[in-house]
């Protein structure tokens, strides 16, 4: 494998990883199970999630999914819809005023392609959404993108790439680029 790799699978840094993804499902689990007006339950389910207390005029709406919590970077007056998952081991940040649409999901780590070294590596990219952001529903951001400031990304779009500010996203059909 190339020198890009993220975290060897069967490694001690490996099970640390799996620990706190079985804290995290655990915490979000009751998260996700309050009744909706209990700001008090939910404010303290997130600041053992996030390592912090939630910013100032951030809000999140369960059910919310994360599979690590400690490296979530959120700006204040963000905005989190339903149903949103965030798989943040290598890192997401979401700058102030970002609005995230229903079932949104940040993904910032993944497996080689190459079969032989799929099963033995987990590969990753921090995530960086800029200010004043909106990501439409069921929109999915992939490991290593960095959205430019007050950029739309439409709903259903799969982002792979790049995002220039000030610019709108959309499309999310599938292409076979090779075969092995």
């Amino acid at each position: 494998m190339s020198d890009d790799r993220f975290l060897r699978i069967h490694s001690p840094e490996f099970r640390a990883m799996a620990e706190r993804v079985l804290r995290v499902t655990a915490l979000t689990s009751r998260l996700n199970v309050l009744p909706f007006e209990d700001e008090a339950g939910k404010a303290e389910l997130f600041e053992q999630i996030l390592g912090r207390p939630l910013p100032a005029r951030t809000t999140i709406y369960p059910p919310f999914y994360t599979d690590h919590g400690l490296r979530l970077d959120l700006a204040e007056r963000v905005f989190i819809n339903q149903n949103c998952t965030f798989l943040d081991h290598a890192g997401i940040r979401l700058g102030e005023g970002v609005m995230v649409a229903p079932k949104v999901t940040f993904i910032t780590v993944g497996h080689p392609v190459d079969p032989e070294e799929r099963r033995g590596w987990l590969t990753g990219a921090p995530i960086d959404v800029a200010e004043n952001v909106w990501i439409g529903a069921g929109a999915t951001i992939l490991p290593g993108v960095t959205i430019g400031r007050d950029a739309v990304i439409a709903a259903g779009a799969v982002v792979a790439d790049d995002v220039p500010p000030a610019s709108l996203v959309t499309g999310g059909k599938a292409t076979v680029n090779r075969r092995w």
